[in-house]
This record gives structure tokens, sequence and C-alpha cells, in this order.
């Protein structure tokens, strides 16, 4: 039982340093292999499944060589990786030490898993180890602090990796290989919704509406270590207990079934139902892991033979050894051919709300079929089969992780209080930006920089685009709350192409009856929106601020959206002053341009062109705009240098007209 303890720790080290790597990988996929929107989806789709289907080399390799040298090996690639990611200055660098450090993770699965048949509890463990250190700290990686506090964490971590490994595995059984296919999927589903801090913030956001607004951080938190101990506790219950056939049945059945149902509210793209899907997800992964954990009738738990693949053991140990290296590599092909396909869908434009469904379907499958034997005959009151020990305590490991999770509350920022009582400003200095999900041209996540940029202009209201609130692909980030937190502005949040993506506004001043208006697609793939608000600066001055993005359809402008977004914008303001701004991708002259002129708005950086704002290095094109209604006087408009983003962001000073 100890070796199985010192097994299950390892394992979800492991998980831990897997998911690290891939917080960095997947976005590296579409800022520095290639850039969203302009780099063909096939080909970054076609980069990222290649590692996984090289990964499926590694069973052979394994029943050649041997399962401990290829896995001690992968490990201390894997954990090199993991440290040195720390020190990369972002680009084609980052990019293959991520790469590196993702292949080792996938072949020290397989090899894990030729010497582990029971792997649940590791996995378990280190998926809810993950997700409540994420929550610690933020959502904002170490690998990206590039502090001493990152080397030392990163340094431990990687250390406790590697002499995990010096002692060597228990026996395996001839069992684990639905386990370890589920790897892959759970990993997938974890961080998409069942585990995602990121998501859980954002679900609490949308609680009093259709805009999600700034909550406070104890609240924001607090779903978060509910999942955790949901998915954790209903994990570890490994062990079919003596419960009558019908509560037998209705816990063979339950985890599935939950799972699924998350899955669907997840794809329904409602902000409103974001947390009873992470709530489900997380009981019901947890639930499905536990099923596919009991060995089944007549299997040899106490087999003797060599551990890993061996060619001197017994045929049948070699065949099972095999069998789960297989296995987990082929689910990790799951959450590859997954995450590319629902993705894409935002290049591509068709649906992607079946994919987090079918790989639900899967797991939920994979798991009946496991934990059919779990279930007694219809008047039995005792299991199928004898209870197997679990190597973790379910409830004290439960306790402490969860613990681990609600110290994100403790460590948070507070959201800040805004207040008019000093009557309202002379001036009001507005700010708008893409942000690009927070990854600045070296590929890296960088909040600081965008948040220095931001702030040296000391803006009242900022208004974002391309902000990510906690999708897999760009490493499960809340990056308005990050940037948020930076600039100490409360904020409100539009979705566009999906509850997590979209627009924002955060403002020093309180603000009030948030609107959202979806565009029409006219053909783009990525969805759109406007987001209007109003700023409350006391006195009785109320003026407008509407956020967009405007997506032009496929070699045309975004005529439509412009249109859309005017008539909006000046029913919404019913004759108060009026901003409206963000990424029009149209430039001066255009007909989408000439949208916003022809309703009587009058383009408020008109002085200061031409004022080129993208690409953020070499700027040539001018499609970042700030309109005004006539009487709303601008000044010191400037488009401030810097590479945080791909996009400059356009600053101007507006005087607003006596009231």
């Amino acid at each position: 039982m100890r070796q199985r303890v010192f097994a299950a720790g390892v394992l979800a080290l492991g998980v831990v340093l897997v998911t690290d790597v891939l917080r960095v990988w997947l976005p590296g996929i579409i800022t520095i292999f290639g850039q969203a929107a302009s780099t063909p989806a096939e080909l970054m789709g076609a980069f990222a499944l290649g590692w996984f289907v090289l990964a499926l080399a590694a069973p052979p390799l394994i029943r050649r060589v041997g399962a401990r040298p290829v896995t001690i090996g992968a490990a201390v690639l894997l954990a090199a990786a993991r440290f040195a990611l720390t020190a990369t200055p972002g680009g084609r660098p980052q990019l293959w030490l991520a790469t590196t450090g993702l292949l080792a993770g996938l072949v020290w699965f397989a090899g894990t898993a030729a010497t582990n048949d029971r792997p649940v509890p590791g996995l378990a463990l280190g998926l809810a180890v993950g997700a409540a250190g994420h929550a610690v700290l933020d959502t904002y990686d170490l690998v990206w602090w590039g502090r001493w506090e990152a080397w030392v964490a990163g340094g431990v971590l990687a250390g406790l990796f590697l002499v995990g490994h010096a002692p060597r595995p228990a026996p395996p059984g001839a069992a684990g290989v639905r386990a370890w296919f589920l790897a892959g999927p759970a990993l997938l589903l974890a961080g998409m919704v069942a585990l995602s801090p990121a998501l859980a913030r954002t679900a609490t956001s949308y609680l009093q509406g259709e805009a999600g607004v700034a909550v406070s951080p104890v609240l924001g938190s607090l779903p978060l270590p509910v999942a955790v101990a949901g998915f954790l506790a209903v994990a570890l219950a490994v062990a079919p207990r003596r419960f009558p056939a019908a509560v037998a049945r209705v816990r063979w059945l339950g985890g599935p079934l939950a799972l699924l149902a998350g899955a669907v509210l997840l794809a329904l793209d409602r902000g409103s139902l974001l947390l009873p899907a992470l709530l489900l997800s997380a009981l019901g992964l947890g639930a499905c892991l536990a099923l596919t954990a009991a060995e089944p009738p007549g299997a040899d738990l106490s087999a003797a033979g060599p551990s890993g693949i061996d060619p001197a053991a017994a045929p049948a140990d070699r065949r099972a050894a095999s069998r789960r290296a297989y296995a987990a590599t082929a689910g990790m092909l799951v959450f590859a051919v997954a995450a590319v396909a629902y993705y894409s869908a935002y290049d591509l434009g068709y649906p992607n709300g079946w994919v987090p469904v079918a790989v639900a379907a899967l797991v939920a499958a994979v798991a009946l079929a496991a934990g059919r034997a779990d279930v007694p005959p219809a008047r039995a009151a005792g299991p199928a089969h004898p209870e197997v020990r679990v190597p973790l305590p379910p409830v004290r490991t439960t306790a402490a992780v969860t613990v681990l999770a609600l110290l994100a509350p403790v460590v948070a920022d507070d959201v800040p209080v805004t207040s008019n009582r000093e009557g309202p400003p002379s001036h009001l200095t507005v700010v708008a930006y893409n942000i690009r999900m927070g990854f600045g041209l070296d590929g890296r996540l960088d909040p600081d920089a965008l948040a220095d940029l931001v702030s040296r202009r000391t803006p009242d209201v900022v208004l974002l685009s391309e902000v990510d609130r906690g999708w897999l692909l760009n490493g499960g980030h809340d990056t308005l709350d990050l940037l948020a937190d930076r600039l100490h502005m409360a904020y409100v949040f539009a979705p566009a192409a999906d509850p997590l993506w979209g627009d924002a506004v955060l403002s020093r001043w309180p603000v009030t009856a948030p609107r959202t208006l979806p565009l029409p697609a006219v053909g783009a793939p990525t969805g759109a929106q406007a987001l209007a608000v109003t700023l409350d600066l006391g006195d009785g001055v109320r003026p407008v601020v509407v956020s967009t993005h405007l997506q032009p359809p496929p070699g045309r402008q975004p005529v439509v959206q412009a249109r859309a977004v005017a008539d909006f914008a000046r029913r919404y303001a019913a004759g108060r002053p009026l901003v409206v701004a963000g990424d029009m991708n149209t430039e001066p002259g255009d007909a989408a341009f000439a949208e916003f002129t022809r309703a009587g708005l009058v383009d408020a950086l008109a002085t200061a062109r031409p004022l080129p704002t993208s690409p953020a290095d070499r700027p040539r094109e001018q499609i970042d705009h700030v309109f005004v209604t006539p009487g709303v006087t601008a000044s010191h408009a400037v488009a401030p240098g810097g590479t945080a983003s791909d996009h400059l962001p356009v600053a101007v000073t507006l005087t607003l007209p006596p009231t």
C-alpha cells in the first residue's frame, strides 16, 4: 500500500507538470507558430495534432527498451523543460521548449501507464491540485512570473517529481486500461469546465445578468473549492460499498448523467449556465473516474510479475502493460483532437458545442462499461465483488486540497470600489485596446506589460477587445481579472464568441445599466457584440460608453456590423454624450468607417491622423478607433508604442459638454 501511495503522489506531480507545460504550449500554437485569423486553422491544427500522433510511438519503444528507463528519461526531460520555461524570453525558443516538454510528458504518461494499474487516485489528485494551485495564483502561472518565487517553486516541483522515480514501482496487475484511456479526456474536461478557476470566477460574474460584472474575491473564488471538493471526494470513493441494489444503480448512472448534463449546459453558450455546468461536470467527472478504478471480476490483484514491459515478463503481463501504454497515448490523442475541433471552430465557423458533449459521452460510456460489474443483482444487498482498497485517504486528501483552493480569495486583490464623491471630472481619458487575450508579440502572457502601457495615460475608462476569461486554448487564464487587478478598476464584460471570450469596459467611476447587442455574423466565424454602459460621474453627468470589436466577413468590410453598432449606441445614449471605441477592423475612408460618421458620430482621433495601430511592432493599419458625439471635445490623441499585444492602444482625452 505504501508503494501505491507513493505512485499516486508521483503521478499527481506529473499531471501538474504536464498541465503547466500545456498552458504554455497551447497558446503558443496561435501566438508563436501561427497568427489566429491569418495563419490557416488547418495548419495550426495539424501542428498540434502531429505531436500527439508522434507519441503513439512510445508504447513500441517501451516494449523494446523497458518501461522504467523510458519513464525516467521522459521524466527528466519533462522536469527540465518545465523548469527552463521560466527563463525563456518567448518566441520560437519558448514554443520548441514547450513542445519538448509536451512530447516528454506524453511519453512519460505511456511509461507510467505500463507500470501503474491504478491511476485514478493519482490522476484525480493531480487534476485537483493543479486547479487549486491555479486558483491560488489567480490563474497567472508561475511560468510567466520571472521572479525568484517562480524559480524556487518550479525547482521544488521538478525536484520532488524526479526524486519520486527513485523507488521501483509496485508490480502491476492486469487492470487500468479504461482509467488510463480517460486521462486525456478528463484533462480536457477539467481544463475546459469542471475544474477551471477562470470559468468559476466568470460564472459568478454572470449572476447579475447577461453582462459579467466584477464581483468580490470571496464570491468569485467560492465555486472552485466546491467543485474541487466534490470532484475529489467522489473520485477517491473508488471502491464499491455495500449498498442496496437501487443505490448502487444510482451511483452507476448518476455520475455519467451529471457529466453529460454539465457538458450540455456548457454547449448552450449562456453565461447564466456556467455555474451549474461547472458543478455538475466536476461531480460527474469524478464519479466516472471512480467507476473505472474498481477492478473487474477475475483480475489478478496480486500479480508479482516484473514491473513494466520486460521481454522476460510473462506474456500476460506484457500485454496488459502494453494495453495501458496505448490507452494512455490514445486518450491524450482524444484530448488533442477534441481541443483542435472545438477551438478551430472560431476560425472556420462551424458549430462546436457538440465537442464537449461528445467527449463527455465518451467518458460516460467508458465509465458505464467499467462500472457495470459494481452493480449488484436487483435483489442483492452486497457488492458484486470485494472492495478495493484506496491508496489515498479520501476525506483527508479532499480536505487538504480544498483548503488549498480556499486560499485563493485570501491572496486575491480586492475589487476596487469606484466613487464619485468628488463630483464629475473636468476631463475623461479613454483608452481602447485590443489585448489579444493578454499575449504579447513574443508569445508570453504579460498582464503587467499591458497594465503598464495602459496606466501611462491615467485612464478613467478602458475599453478592451479580445478578452479571454478561461479558454483552455489560451491556458485557462482570466485575463480580464488579471488586468483589472493591476489597473485597480472594476469591469463589465460582454460575451462575443462565447461566454468566456468577448469585450469589456473598465472604469474608475460607477457603471450602471449594462446592455449587450449580439452583432450579425455576416459570414465571420468569430462572434461580435456591442457593450453599452452608463458612467455615473456625479451631479447628473451620465455619459455613455460602447465597447465593440467588429469582425469583418471574409474579403469584405464589416459594414453591417458598423451600422448595427452605430444605431444601437445612439438609441442607448438617447441624447447623452456618447463614446464608441474598439478594434473596428476598418480604416478612415472605408465604407464601414463611414457608417459611424453617417450616424452623426465624430472621429475623436482625427487631429492625430495618421495613427496606425496594427501590427504593434510595425504599425501600418489604422483600425482601432474612438468616436464621440458632437459637443464632446477630443484632445491629446495618441497610440503609445509597445508589444504587449499585436495592436497598439489608442488614448484620447475628452471634455464633456456642460450640463
